[in-house]
């Protein structure tokens, strides 16, 4: 929604005007922000990756839902782009993808009815989505066979006490059969999702599931016309995904995709803690050169400075992710000037709605009316709470405003 010319407002931050400075408040805070290089930085090198690695990259888009980055990953050379609901996949279409990879269940006859109007809509898209049992696959034949349309399929392999996923070989085996037979559906291989898997040393059985998949791959290969997809890999063991499917038997002319999701952000929490933990284990990743750089932070301004000791700032719940740690701040600034912010000078203890609340180090200066940028940790759930991002340079200067489609 817009007012007059020079007032934009763009989801929950105002630009005042253009040329704009975050720093120089020219933009209402509080404000999500991509930094433009590091953004590219990430998406070249991850590409660089699947590339060396001889592998597909399809990005799991339901962490950004921003169009304008899913083209930017499409050019750089990913393969597809993942999502999680039809919903999801109808933005994808519609902002120009080639490929679209439901990985999920497709269910309900509302979501399926989308589906095949998106399919007829962008027919030249080649879009999958996952089945886990015979209902499903019966329910999904008999709406698009009546159709006259066929539905592409991954049949999905879980664990036991994870989340959707045939729960052994023999059951995912079957039902790749069933769904080779029936009419309105084609079978194009199997996906499987390694991160349900996340005890103290999780390794060794997300090795064992990898090396299960490959041999079932090579059972369900006959069933398959033409190429055979094996996909599995979020943001955290993608090397482990490369190295066991690499030298496992596969079915002939297996394409193997990888699906991380939040590398596009990176973050100063869980992802850079994962990120550290593959190089350390992964020298190709070493080799590569470069690396994965921070890229989404939050700019907020201290409204209060209450009693010695604690200064609140207004972000909170509603703008930030806090499930896995609470935003903190990485940088200081007054006056469009950044001051020497020294460790631990300012942390987060606590967070509402609308406030997050910092403890102050004895003689720190802090003033109402400061700007402090901050890191998050978990990409997917900042990125939710926006409909709007700010691309900025180094200098924080804002170079387009970016919208989401959650």
């Amino acid at each position: 929604m817009k007012y007059q010319k020079h007032l934009l407002i763009d989801g929950k931050s105002a630009i005042m005007h253009q040329p704009a400075s975050v720093l120089l408040e020219d933009v209402c805070l509080p404000a999500a922000v991509l930094k433009k290089n590091a953004l590219l930085n990430n998406i070249e090198w991850m590409q660089r990756y699947a590339d060396k690695r001889g592998v597909s990259l399809a990005p799991h888009g339901k962490t950004t839902m921003t169009p304008w980055i899913f083209q930017q990953q499409q050019q750089a050379g990913a393969w597809a782009i993942g999502v999680g609901s039809v919903w999801q996949a109808s933005v994808a279409m519609a902002s120009g993808m080639r490929r679209v990879l439901m990985a999920n269940q497709l269910v309900g006859k509302a979501n399926m009815a989308l589906m095949s109007q998106l399919k007829q809509h962008f027919s030249q898209v080649d879009i999958l989505c996952l089945v886990d049992s015979e209902a499903n696959a019966a329910a999904l034949s008999a709406f698009f066979a009546q159709r006259q349309q066929r539905l592409d399929i991954l049949v999905e392999l879980g664990v036991a006490g994870g989340r959707c996923g045939c729960r052994t070989p023999e059951q995912a085996l079957n039902l790749a059969h069933r769904i080779a037979s029936l009419p309105g559906l084609r079978l194009r291989g199997l996906e499987l999702y390694e991160g349900v898997l996340h005890d103290d040393n999780p390794q060794p059985a997300i090795e064992a599931l990898l090396r299960t998949a490959a041999r079932l791959a090579c059972q369900m290969g006959p069933l398959v016309e033409g190429e055979f997809l094996l996909t599995g890999a979020g943001t955290v063991w993608y090397d482990v995904v490369c190295n066991v499917w690499e030298r496992e038997e596969k079915p002939p002319r297996c394409r193997i995709a990888i699906r991380p999701g939040c590398y596009i952000t990176h973050d100063n929490g869980i992802y850079q803690a994962a990120q550290q933990a593959l190089r350390a284990r992964d020298t190709i990743a070493c080799e590569l050169g470069g690396d994965l750089d921070a890229a989404l932070e939050l700019a907020a301004m201290v409204q209060s400075v209450p009693e010695p000791g604690r200064a609140v700032v207004n972000i909170g719940k509603r703008d930030s992710a806090f499930d896995a740690g609470l935003p903190q701040p990485l940088a200081h600034y007054r006056g469009g000037e950044r001051l020497a912010l020294p460790a631990q000078a300012l942390v987060s203890v606590g967070i509402m709605d609308q406030h997050c609340m910092l403890e102050v180090r004895e003689h720190y200066d802090v003033r109402v009316g400061d700007i402090l940028i901050f890191g998050t940790s978990h990409p997917c759930l900042t990125f939710d709470k926006w409909q709007s991002l700010l691309l900025v340079d180094d200098e924080y200067r804002v170079l387009d405003s970016l919208e989401t489609g959650f």
